[in-house]
């Protein structure tokens, strides 16, 4: 259950204010999809990003970025099984998230709070899942309220029915969801379309509908070949298939 949650909340939108993100925050969200730089390679590129946002924005902009550094260098130490320093860098994303909530109601904040969230329920004890992992849904569902455009906010509702076990989950209704967010009136990334790409393969696994997992994953390939979970997914369909 634990790997499942951070399959699904392996990437977070980088949608910013419903606009793009700066060009100088780009090299860290391809280096953790990429998946080929080591833990202290990516750590260089993620302080000279938070430098850049030190020096160039201010503010509620500063804040929602800098928690957006922190979510991504968290997934990498995660990655890298460095789970106390992944853990540290979550609750630093969130504490500027927060702090930037008291000035102004964005959707990148609630969209960090749900992220964070989530990757602490891999890692915190059940008893802390239990007490926090309905604040996944909560915040993503205030991130749609600050912009009804934002696929991620979209992507993690959709994702408890795709990746949830048993009665938690139901792949169908979850397929549904994620095709929605491709063909509707979001703001998307590339990022975007990775997750939705790998959700809706994973949902047809579920549904062990292999010929149209393999498209789905073979979609999400071509945007980050070296991604290694849908590499692993790639190859779990070839199993299932022969």
């Amino acid at each position: 259950m634990r790997y499942l949650l951070a399959f699904i909340l392996l990437g977070v939108s980088t949608a910013l204010f419903a606009e793009r993100l700066p060009g100088w925050f780009i090299p860290l969200r391809e280096a953790v999809y990429e998946q080929q730089l080591s833990s202290d390679e990516i750590k260089k590129i993620y302080d000279k990003v938070k430098d850049s946002a030190q020096k160039e924005l201010s503010g509620v902009e500063r804040d929602v970025i800098l928690a957006r550094c922190e979510y991504f260098m968290g997934r990498v130490f995660q990655e890298n099984k460095r789970n106390t320093e992944a853990i540290l860098c979550y609750e630093q994303s969130i504490t500027f998230a927060e702090k930037s909530l008291k000035t102004q109601k964005t959707t990148g904040a609630y969209e960090m709070i749900a992220g964070c969230i989530g990757q602490l329920c891999t890692l915190r004890p059940t008893g802390w899942v239990m007490a926090n992992g309905l604040r996944v849904e909560q915040n993503a569902r205030k991130a749609l309220d600050a912009d009804p455009a934002n696929a991620q906010a979209s992507y993690f509702i959709a994702s408890r029915w795709v990746f949830g076990p048993g009665v938690l989950g139901d792949p169908k209704r979850g397929l549904m969801e994620m095709q929605n967010i491709l063909d509707g009136p979001f703001n998307k990334e590339k990022d975007d379309y990775f997750n939705a790409y790998s959700a809706l393969g994973y949902g047809y696994i579920r549904l062990k509908k292999y010929d149209e997992a393999r498209v789905w994953v073979q979609k999400a390939l071509e945007i980050y070949p070296t991604n290694k979970y849908a590499g692993e997914m790639l190859a779990k369909i070839q199993k299932a298939a022969k």
